[in-house]
């Protein structure tokens, strides 16, 4: 069964429906390695993109662990001083605040804090970080 609206192509319409077909085999591997080309290129900078990340988090995280364990030393620091200074003022010790061990204490408060400040810029630096520009990939240049 035909379909009447339907006719066959003419002989000239066959050869030119043939010749698009027929391109240069050359052509063809050209194109064929430049989307084979792009397809890469594109699977390149999603891997990059995506180990880049997970890096990126897995250093947040460490330095959240880092800096979690530094708050917890700064709390127990606390409590030590705090106790400290309440066991000195029972014993009625006056200028509780220039006794050595106290000093230490504080000395020992200031740094931790400082290490603490320290890895919180780390932090926030490395969530700034952005990905590198793949400088391995070469401009398109237009040689027609």
């Amino acid at each position: 069964m035909t379909d009447q609206g339907q006719q066959k192509p003419s002989i000239t319409e066959a050869k030119v429906t043939d010749e698009v077909h027929d391109e240069h085999p050359q052509e063809q591997h050209d194109r064929f390695k430049e989307t084979t080309d792009k397809i890469w290129g594109s699977t390149k900078h999603a891997w990059s993109t995506a180990t880049f990340k997970a890096n990126q988090y897995k250093k947040l995280v460490q330095k959240k662990i880092d800096l979690s364990a530094l708050h917890k030393k700064i709390g127990a620091a606390h409590a030590d001083l705090g106790k400290l200074i309440d066991d000195l003022r029972e014993e009625g010790k006056k200028n509780i605040m220039n006794l050595s061990e106290v000093r230490e204490i504080l000395i020992r408060l200031d740094e931790l804090k400082a290490d603490a400040a320290a890895l919180e810029e780390e932090v926030e630096k490395i969530r700034n970080e952005e990905l590198p520009h793949d400088e391995e990939e070469p401009e398109k240049t237009d040689n027609s």
